[in-house]
């Protein structure tokens, strides 16, 4: 199984990015999905998270700003992040839980991709 991470970059505060994750592999289903990150210096922290349902949660600080939503047909999650803040520069990871035949749940991560917003 492999997730593979796409869409950061370097971006001015108050601009927008759209962070985009696949799953690969052979995969017999997703449950939770997610973004989390990890600041210079900081410890890596929640960003959103989206059920196979749709049932969303995000950190206090994103709220309003950033959007997750999934693609359960291609075992995709996408984060759209509007109104970018220098403090939200971090490396950005996606994670999901889900089920394999071979290891049953797990949960599996990304590579990570830079957000950088410039003042």
């Amino acid at each position: 199984v492999q997730l593979q991470a796409s869409g950061g970059g370097l971006v001015l505060a108050g601009g927008s990015l759209r962070l985009s994750c696949a799953a690969s592999g052979s995969i017999g289903g997703v449950n939770v999905m997610g973004w989390y990150r990890r600041a210079p210096g900081k410890q890596r922290e929640l960003v959103a998270t989206i059920t196979s349902g749709g049932s969303t949660n995000y950190a206090d600080s994103v709220k309003g700003r950033f959007t997750i939503s999934r693609a359960n047909a291609r075992n995709a999650v996408h984060l759209q992040m509007n109104s970018l803040k220098p403090e939200d520069t971090a490396v950005y990871y996606c994670a999901a839980s889900l089920w394999t035949r071979a290891r049953g749940t797990n949960d599996y991560w990304g590579q990570g991709t830079l957000v950088t917003v410039s003042s």
